[in-house]
Parts: structure tokens; C-alpha cells; sequence
């Protein structure tokens, strides 16, 4: 059996008495940092055996691994932080256990995603998760865009180091859309700033930005105060493009999106219209 246990984001004191015992009682735990998890382990007592398990080497480990389970060892899959298989190579293993048709268990426990949107003072009733964002600009920007149509809270993981270049682009396409951006999350120097790009980025100027930082943009006000439901879907498409500085084609995709239905559908629609 897998059993996918959640530890800590922050503060050690964030785990549960469940997951300490089945930390104590598995065969072996795959972590993805060994220097890092004993820390974790050290502190509880908790003496098993540790594997290194991370996406550079999930590939050549999980036929292993899988060998294993199927023997009937108990496994345990930990992450550096929170729980396992939210943005890293847990995921990947998971899906090969019940592919085998290997019981898999989760342990709940910390999430940085859920934490930071608890406290964020944005809608909680809605929201996506897009992990962490791409890297090359077009691609970045590509997404935002859609992000912003969205009737909800996007929640997503940035670096320090690349989260004021997020919020550049942020300030272009959606000067006025409130953002929330939670650091640190149970640490000694936690902190939940909210506003737009803009105040976020001069609040940052002068200050290194440290620590694991989750970024959450708001609903799309406009797309709420403007009902959709009454709009065609051409009428849609171009209030789209319209607000958003979106190409037709990505106009398109995120209405298709917003109403549920297929591309094809859309483009099927707009192209009779013109």
C-alpha cells in the first residue's frame, strides 16, 4: 500500500498525530529531499529508512517502487513540504499505484494552495489551481490572460525571484484586478499582502522578496457585473478581446471555457456570424 502523507509547510507543529503513525509504521519513505525530511523525522523520532524520490529520478525509481508495493511493503511518499502529488513528482507515481491497481491512501495534512486562499480575503466558493506558472513570457502572458477571465479565484506557486516579473505583466493587462500574494505561510515571517500589481510592486521595490511564495488573482468583476448568460457567443468573444487585449483565437478558447462548451462550438458560432 501507498499511503501519501502530508507534512508541514512551515512549522513542524503542522502535522497530524495520524500521519506520525504511519510515518512509524511504513517500510520505507520516498521524500524528495532526504537532508531535508530527516529534519522532519529527527524531530518526531521516527526511524525508517528514506529513499530519494524526486522528478529527476521518479522515472528510472518507480518500476522499483511499484515491485515493492506489489510484494506488500507499505510505503510512505512525503514532499519537501505540504502534501504530495500538488506540483510534484507524487503525481506521476500515484497514477502508475492505480494503474497496478495499488491501494493508495492519503493523509491529509498543510497545503500551501488551500492555506494562502483561507486567508486571502478572495472568493473561496470558486477557484482553480494552476500550479506553477510558465517560464517563457509569451507563454506567461498567454495564460494570464486567460487566468483573468476566469469566474473565480486563481491560486498558483511563483518564485521570489520571478513573481515581480509576473506582476509586470500583471500591471499591464490588468492594472486594476486585486491580487493577494501569501510568503512564508506558517514561518517566523509569514505575510499576506493584498492589492494590484502596481502597489504590490512598489511595495517590494526596496525589499528582497524570500521565501515560497503562492500567488491569487481575483474573479473577473467585469465578466460578473456584465452577465455572459445574455450574450451571444460572438457578443462574448468580443467583450473578451475587448477588455482583455486577447487575439480572437484566444478570445475564443476562454469563452468556450466560461460557458462550458467546445471550441468548436464557438468558433462554429462567430464564423456564421461575420
Amino acid at each position: 500500500m501507498l499511503y501519501v502523507v502530508a507534512t508541514p509547510i512551515g512549522n513542524l507543529s503542522d502535522i497530524t498525530f495520524r500521519a506520525i503513525e504511519t510515518l512509524k509504521n511504513c517500510d520505507y519513505i520516498l521524500c524528495e529531499d532526504t537532508r531535508h525530511s530527516g529534519i522532519l523525522l529527527h524531530h518526531y523520532e521516527i526511524r525508517k529508512p528514506l529513499k530519494s524520490f524526486h522528478k529527476f529520478s521518479e522515472t528510472s525509481k518507480q518500476s522499483e517502487i511499484i515491485q515493492d508495493l506489489k510484494q506488500g511493503l507499505t510505503i510512505c511518499l512525503i514532499s519537501d513540504a505540504g502534501t504530495p502529488g500538488i506540483s510534484d513528482p507524487g503525481e506521476k507515481l500515484i497514477q502508475e499505484c492505480l494503474n497496478h491497481e495499488i491501494k493508495v491512501v492519503a493523509i491529509p495534512g498543510a497545503c500551501a494552495a488551500i492555506t494562502a486562499l483561507c486567508s486571502s480575503g478572495l472568493n473561496t466558493s470558486r477557484f482553480q489551481f494552476l500550479g506553477f506558472l510558465p517560464r517563457k513570457a509569451g507563454e506567461l502572458k498567454r495564460i494570464l490572460q486567460e487566468v483573468l477571465t476566469f469566474p473565480g479565484t486563481t491560486v498558483c506557486y511563483e518564485s521570489p525571484n520571478r513573481l515581480i516579473d509576473v506582476l509586470q505583466i500583471l500591471k499591464e493587462i490588468a492594472p486594476e484586478r486585486l491580487l493577494a500574494v501569501a510568503r512564508e505561510l506558517t514561518k517566523k515571517f509569514e505575510e499576506i499582502k493584498r492589492g494590484t500589481a502596481s502597489e504590490l510592486i512598489a511595495y517590494w521595490e526596496n525589499a528582497p522578496l524570500k521565501g515560497e511564495v503562492v500567488l491569487m488573482i481575483s474573479e473577473s468583476p467585469e465578466i460578473h457585473s456584465h452577465n455572459w448568460q445574455e450574450l451571444t457567443p460572438q457578443q462574448h468573444v468580443e467583450f473578451i478581446q475587448q477588455t482583455y487585449g486577447m487575439t480572437r483565437q484566444e478570445a475564443v478558447v476562454s469563452a468556450a471555457k466560461i460557458r462550458g462548451v467546445s471550441k468548436r462550438d464557438i468558433y462554429n458560432v462567430v464564423n456564421r456570424g461575420q
